[in-house]
Parts: C-alpha cells; structure tokens; sequence
C-alpha cells in the first residue's frame, strides 16, 4: 500500500517558485549535456521506502501550507564526501497542486498516509482555477 512524504519547501515563496526552480535546474543540466533527474536530498534514509515506491508522493508544505505533490521514482541512499549517510529522494519533476491545508514548521520529513493527503487540485475542484495566492488566502480563512 501506498504511503507519501510531507517536506517542508524551504526558500520557495509559492508553487510557482517551485517549478520555476525545478525549470531553471532542468534547462542548466540540458545545457551542459546531461540528462536531468530531480533529486532532493535528506539527511535521513526512510525506512519504509518500499511503501514509498509503490505509487507514493513527496508532498510540499510552501509558506505554512501544504501546497503541491510531486511523485517520488526512486530512493537512493549514499555516503557524501564527510562520511555522513544522506539519501536521493528521485522525483518526477512535474509539481502538482494539492488543496491547501494549514501546516505546523517541523524539521526533516513525515509520513503521511494515503488516507491524510490531500486530494489533487484539477478542473473542476474548488479554487483550481483561482491565482496561487487568493487560494492560498482562502484557505487560511477557512473559505477554501
């Protein structure tokens, strides 16, 4: 069964900043003449990655509310150049707004269940076609 990842989205201002970033990293690989993957790195290997990998989902919490989703491909546990153990979370590099919900600051990641996470933000769902920052505004009045 599935399981997700919630991550706070450190120095990004909103979903926007986020894929403009992933955009930007992905143009500067193309331009050197590599291929691009997305990884983001954590100190701490998770334990049950099994789960992870069987459809699960890095979910980001942007400004104090969890935003967006990107799908987790791959972890990769390895040693940097310190001897310190670190880990590749591998994502797909398309970011996929959820319907916001408030969130607490907390160091590192959590689990989150299948059963916790937000739905996806698509046509027809309330305040999908609405700017980032009016959603983002309703939301923390409790109107969205």
């Amino acid at each position: 069964m599935a399981l997700h990842l919630l991550k706070l989205c450190v120095g990004a201002e909103s979903i926007a900043d986020l894929s403009s970033w992933i955009a930007e990293r992905r143009a500067a690989a193309e331009a050197a003449g590599r291929t691009y993957e997305q990884t983001h790195t954590t100190r701490m290997v998770p334990t049950r990655a099994a789960e992870l990998l069987d459809g699960g989902s890095l979910y980001w919490v942007i400004k104090g509310q969890l935003s967006a989703r990107q799908k987790l491909l791959d972890i990769r546990p390895f040693v940097d150049g310190e001897g310190i153990r670190r880990c590749h979370l591998v994502l797909e590099p398309e970011v996929v707004p959820v319907l916001p919900r408030p969130s607490r600051a907390f160091q590192g990641w959590r689990y989150l269940a299948v059963k916790d996470a937000p739905t996806d933000l698509g046509g027809g769902d309330t305040g999908a076609d609405l700017p980032e920052a009016l959603r983002r505004e309703l939301s923390q009045l409790g109107l969205l």
